[in-house]
């Protein structure tokens, strides 16, 4: 790795020493802050039909692009008497807000000329003033590893974690003659856009991966393992031919479905304040235990609605068919009536009927629910729906299969997602090592 001639330095702990022709600075001496929309309400948001709808740069815009992307511009009501700051080409962006250390601070900057354009309100604004910095430089400067985790350390917050802006304008730069600069961001520029290729082409490979992954169990849990036994016709569209031998019948004949309690926050005394699951907890293969809620259960609610290791969980509003499977991600949990829950009476039949259920097609449940309203799939309409099933030992022999198969699948795709977390940890650490000095590349 290359080296600068001399160094000094930083004067700063965290970063030891700085080439010896860099100067050192502070964000609030090279330039300014400044504020994004005020006094907006939801109403003047994204209405199509509002003539004097002005472009803005959301949250997201600034969080997925090291570079501010004009394909992904909101719109908001602004007239023209406002007084709202304006964003310009190679204003530099903050997160002042996030739900992780990780985030909080992750600039992107505006390489466009746009006539008129704003910024979000959970954002800051940053101008530089210093002819001297150029501000590609120091977007990438403070995207590097250094910077983001000295930036983190001055967050504060329990559901969000903030930023305040005095901390943010506190954070010390280091400045390179601007010819070097102009050289480090060419030199980034070209690395970044090979790494992010990779880890594209690696992300598209793990869709291709999970793809495959789902199209394995819903052929062999629709054909089976023979590819010349005798075929009849199943009467489901999306299905076609099924082996002769298997039957179709309806969930009710195999499984009980309760459906969960009505919300209530009332304790009627001897009541038990306990945690639920709604729909929103349900995705897709996995129950999401982040954001769980409480409310009150008597004695025999609890009884009733307490789940149970493979009990199978639906939607009944909502987002129609997203199913997953309890595996006691916590010791004790019941459902509210947005949840139905399916309890199978036959344990030996229970994996086979997990892998049909939760590939069954999401399309099919949707076609089975009201949608004048909020779509509900109810206790009644989802025990109506027919399943697969064929004889218990075939079962089995295709749950073995399929463990055995999705295990490879799955182990590749640990091996790419790894590819993918390494790949950005490289990114970030030779962004770090050569806009703090530590590699020369000039």
């Amino acid at each position: 790795m290359k080296k600068y001639d001399s160094y000094k330095d930083s004067g700063v702990e965290w970063m030891n020493k700085i080439p010896s022709n860099w100067e050192k600075s502070r964000i609030r001496m090279v330039g300014d802050l400044y504020g994004g929309l005020t006094g907006k309400k939801g109403s003047d948001f994204n209405d199509e039909d509002n003539s004097s709808n002005k472009p803005f740069i959301p949250f997201t815009n600034i969080f997925n692009n090291t570079y501010i992307s004009k394909d992904y511009f909101q719109y908001v009501n602004v007239e023209e008497n406002e007084n709202q700051n304006r964003v310009l080409k190679n204003d530099l962006f903050f997160l002042m807000s996030s739900e992780s250390y990780e985030d909080l601070g992750k600039c992107s900057i505006l390489l466009e000329d746009v006539d008129e354009l704003y910024l979000n309100s959970f954002c800051k604004g940053y101008r530089i003033k210093d002819s001297k910095v150029y501000p590609l430089f120091l977007n990438y400067q403070l995207l590097g590893s250094l910077h983001k985790e000295m930036i983190s350390i001055e967050g504060n917050g329990f559901t969000r974690i903030n930023l305040r802006q005095d901390r943010l304008l506190d954070i010390p730069v280091f400045i390179p003659p601007f010819s070097e600069q102009q050289q480090i961001v060419s030199f980034l520029d070209t690395k970044t856009s090979l790494i992010d290729s990779l880890i594209e082409k690696t992300q598209r490979k793990i869709e291709l991966l999970k793809e495959k992954r789902t199209s394995l169990i819903n052929e062999v849990v629709t054909k089976g393992l023979n590819p010349n036994v005798e075929v009849k016709d199943s009467c489901v569209e999306w299905i076609g031919e099924i082996p002769s031998h298997w039957d179709r019948i309806p969930l009710k004949q195999f499984g009980k479905v309760t459906l969960g309690k009505m919300l209530t926050s009332e304790d009627k005394g001897g009541y038990h304040l306990k945690p639920y699951l709604r729909s929103k907890n349900i995705q897709v293969e996995r129950v999401d235990i982040s954001d769980m809620k409480e409310m009150w259960f008597s004695d025999s609610e609890l009884n009733k609605l307490k789940l149970e290791k493979g009990d199978l969980l639906f939607n009944e509003g909502g987002d129609v068919g997203r199913t997953c499977i309890w595996l006691n991600e916590i010791d004790e949990c019941y459902i509210q009536n947005s949840v139905n829950r399916v309890r199978f009476e036959n344990d030996d039949e229970r994996y086979f009927l997990h892998l049909s259920i939760l590939y069954h097609s999401v399309g099919y449940y949707d076609s089975l629910v009201n949608r004048v309203s909020i779509p509900h799939l109810t206790k009644e309409k989802l025990e109506s729906v027919t399943f697969l099933r064929p004889p218990l030992s075939e079962q089995q022999q295709i749950v073995e299969y399929l463990d055995e198969q999705t295990q490879l699948i799955d182990n590749t795709i640990s091996i790419e997602v790894k590819r993918i977390e390494l790949l950005k940890e490289y990114r970030q650490s030779l962004i770090s090592e050569v806009v703090t000095g530590k590699r020369k590349v000039v």
